[in-house]
């Protein structure tokens, strides 16, 4: 008999969510990001708040505006326009 395969939200990431780096410094998780910045979701596992899901890893996107903790991004996926919250954390400004 076969087991029943986990479909959560970190199913199939082993690779993809592998902890490559170090803790998260204090900078990084209290960056202020302004609006318009163009940024990479880069999810860190270990900072389990404001994740977004494992498919918007590595994907562009424009910072629309912040609500509370969270940065509003918008995200283009397909021909479809998403708009994720996301940490601070799993966020990388490109220049």
């Amino acid at each position: 008999m076969v087991n029943k395969k986990a479909n959560g939200k970190r199913g199939k990431t082993r690779r993809k969510l592998k902890a490559k780096r170090g803790k998260p410094t204090i900078n990084k998780l209290l960056q202020d990001i302004k609006r318009g910045s163009r940024v990479k979701v880069v999810i860190d596992p270990s900072l389990h708040s404001g994740m977004p899901h494992k498919s918007y890893h590595g994907a562009p996107g424009v910072v629309a505006e912040k609500q509370g903790k969270l940065y509003a991004v918008d995200v283009k996926k397909g021909s479809l326009q998403k708009r994720l919250l996301v940490h601070s954390g799993h966020l990388q400004v490109v220049k």
